[in-house]
């Protein structure tokens, strides 16, 4: 493996360096009418949530007997006839929705809206109705209100009272959500799955006038997820099939340069992929309550086919072998249904990413680009098989070394 593999590498290496820059964006300001609103109480540091087109804006102080006062002001959409939104604090370790205290308010189908407090519990996130309860917190002048500019945005303000043995605002776990559903009873009924939905979470420090998160880091390994992906499955693995069917024997014979190519394209979409699947792993394990089983089932599926394909380097019989033309068969075949696995939860994971027309049409551009060489060699094949097999008069065999190509 001398160039080939060196250029494949490099490339690697270039692609994951660049990343960050890729990836990372500025985060956008609150908009200016939820700004003059919170300015109107006196609330000065303001930050737009990363899920759900949610705002958040907060101040505090300190207050009676150890407690920290904590002034919030939360906004979001809720572009249905009723529903509910939710902001709250989880006293645990983790920033999660159960064990979350919340404050929700709810829009109700005659226009009404009010603001209950509730406790988040594993039953609720089992399906289980919740009812009004009392918080781990002091809680007043709660209110809900709609905004003016925008019919379907809508503000919750409350001030809470924190005690400050259980509550550090430096790094305070937080969590927003909002759902499209009420019970005959008002409560509200269970929030949509989506991955906006349950990333809905974050550890904020309130000290900061950005109010900077750990919530963010979740995010960006998402995306660098599905970029790894898309590079080392979705792209490499299809670029040394490509190599191995159009320049080993027919219609042009490179030996050993397509086999130095194949390797190399193979070996680095691996373990590219393998790194965005251990990060997929990982993020599926951070979220405990809620898990994309087909993607997951997919991507455990892609890894161990794939696998076995390298394990083809090493294991793969003689060609002097009797059974070399079996292996072969299985060889191909197994590497063509990885490809249709890969490209099916590829676009599994650009839908849970909710990438937009950005991920899912560049990836089709880079599928089209592939498509289209894998086409033109394919017909030029094709074209030249039928060509040297009309020049031979016997019309038995083709040439010295050319064969019928095979699928």
């Amino acid at each position: 493996m001398t160039s080939s593999t060196t250029l494949l590498t490099i490339f690697f290496i270039v692609t994951v360096s660049l990343l960050p820059f890729g990836l990372s964006s500025e985060p956008e300001g609150c908009s200016e009418p939820f700004v003059k609103l919170a300015q109107q109480r006196n609330i000065s540091d303001c930050k737009r949530l990363r899920t759900l087109g949610a705002q958040f804006a907060w101040s505090y102080h300190s207050g009676s007997n150890s407690s920290i006062v904590l002034e919030i002001m939360f906004c979001a959409t809720i572009d249905s006839q009723e529903g509910w939104m939710a902001w709250g604090v989880n006293p645990g370790k983790r920033a999660e929705m159960i064990g979350t205290n919340a404050i929700i308010g709810i829009k109700s189908s005659n226009g009404t809206l009010r603001v209950n407090k509730y406790n988040i519990t594993k039953e609720t996130k089992r399906g289980c109705s919740i009812t009004p309860s009392e918080l781990g917190f002091g809680l007043s002048n709660d209110t809900m209100t709609k905004m003016k500019e925008d019919n379907d945005v809508y503000t919750i303000y409350a001030r809470l009272t924190l005690p400050s043995q259980v509550y550090n605002v430096s790094r305070l776990n937080h969590v927003w959500q909002v759902g499209y559903h009420i019970d005959e009873n008002g409560n509200p009924l269970r929030h949509p799955t989506t991955l906006r939905n349950v990333d809905s979470t974050e550890v904020i420090n309130m000290t900061s006038s950005t109010g900077f998160s750990t919530g963010q880091y979740r995010s960006f390994l998402r995306s660098v997820h599905g970029v790894l992906n898309i590079i080392g499955w979705g792209t490499l693995l299809p670029i040394g099939i490509i190599v191995a069917r159009y320049f080993r024997v027919f219609p042009f014979k490179c030996d050993p340069t397509w086999f130095h190519l194949h390797i190399g394209c193979q070996l680095t979409g691996f373990l590219v992929g393998t790194t965005g699947w251990a990060i997929g792993l990982s993020l599926g394990h951070s979220s405990r309550y809620y898990t994309f089983h087909a993607h997951r089932t997919f991507g455990i599926l892609i890894f161990t086919l794939s696998t076995i394909q390298m394990l083809a380097f090493r294991l793969k019989p003689k060609v002097t072998d009797d059974y070399r033309k079996y292996w072969n068969m299985y060889h191909h075949f197994l590497g063509y249904g990885l490809l249709a696995i890969i490209f099916i939860n590829i676009f599994k994971g650009i839908c849970i990413l909710e990438g937009g027309k950005r991920w899912k049409w560049g990836y089709i551009g880079n599928l089209i680009f592939l498509g289209t060489i894998a086409f033109g060699l394919e017909v030029f094949t094709w074209i030249r098989f039928f060509v040297l097999k009309a020049r031979n008069k016997g019309g038995n065999e083709v040439s010295v070394g050319v064969t019928k190509p095979k699928p």
